[in-house]
């Protein structure tokens, strides 16, 4: 087999038909026969299809339709003098605003868009679940010789559930978080393990997670990672050398003595103005008051 043989074939381009690309008036018309008045725009291109086939791409004015484009295909049959309207379209360009792919709703809902009253469908095979002990009724005591967690529930936990609310729970904001005796930024002193307010689950999940009981702790209600901590520990401040708030040993009264003076009686025949000029202490004109002058310099001596 020859080299030349083994190469790929190259396609020739189509090459543009001028009848059919100069009909941009005939487009325009097919388009406008199928749109709203003003939804077709200016014309943008033109491109070769094929063989005697060419497309007339427009532009979409209408709202919310941002990137599309109005698209009209015209075609020439052999030695006709005129092109035909074969099909028209309106397509998405490459920054067209599309809608999302579509999902199943199984696969589309997060567990936080359903609400306390919403209704979720029933899932037969769920591998979260497992059936468990069914209260039949029988007074056989030996059918049911223990109490179990679960009894009348037509199913439990199963071991996949359980591992997977485990990794969810680890992974929240309530999981693990580091120690450091040296109270280092983003650290804990001691975790909820050590914590008086800490009430541990059931079964084998008690091995890593409990509920918090502390009203003052960010996680009260919520459960915890044996591993988490915050401030609101129940021996927060033992080891401290001063305590928060000191106690006093004794009884402290606070005593205050404080002087009543009485204010001094004013003069009769004498203004506002005058009492202020005066100063009090020489009887005399205060420093920038009026001057007054006296009646013994005035008289004339004998």
């Amino acid at each position: 087999m020859t080299p030349a043989a083994t190469a790929p074939r190259r396609t020739a381009r189509p090459k543009l038909d001028a009848i059919a690309a100069e009909a941009v008036d005939l487009a325009r018309t097919a388009l406008e026969d199928v749109t709203e008045p003003g939804q077709v725009g200016e014309h943008l291109r033109v491109e070769a299809s094929g063989d005697r086939v060419v497309t007339h791409v427009f532009d979409c004015l209408m709202p919310g339709y941002r990137g599309w484009s109005w698209v009209a295909i015209l075609v020439r049959a052999p030695r006709a003098k005129s092109a035909t309207v074969a099909e028209t379209a309106l397509l998405p360009g490459e920054d067209a605003l599309l809608a999302p792919d579509w999902e199943p709703w199984s696969e589309r809902l997060k567990p936080e868009d359903v609400g306390a009253d919403d209704l979720m469908p029933y899932k037969e095979y769920d591998e979260r679940l497992e059936h468990g002990y069914e209260n039949t009724g029988d007074e056989d005591a030996d059918r049911v010789a223990n109490w179990e967690l679960g009894l009348g529930r037509v199913r439990v936990l199963s071991p996949v559930g359980r591992a997977e609310a485990a990794e969810r729970w680890a992974e929240s904001d309530f999981g693990p978080r580091p120690t450091s005796e040296r109270k280092r930024r983003g650290t804990i002193s001691a975790n909820c393990a050590s914590c008086g307010f800490l009430s541990l689950l059931s079964g084998s999940l008690r091995h890593e997670f409990g509920v918090c009981t502390n009203e003052w702790s960010p996680a009260d209600g919520r459960v915890v990672h044996l591993g988490y901590g915050c401030g609101a520990h129940s021996e927060t401040g033992k080891d401290d050398a001063d305590p928060e708030i000191p106690r006093a040993t004794g009884v402290i009264v606070d005593e205050l003595d404080v002087e009543y003076q009485k204010p001094a009686p004013e003069q009769p025949g004498r203004s506002e103005g005058e009492a202020e000029t005066e100063d009090p202490a020489q009887g005399t004109p205060a420093e920038g008051g009026p001057v007054q002058d006296d009646p013994e310099a005035q008289t004339p001596q004998a």
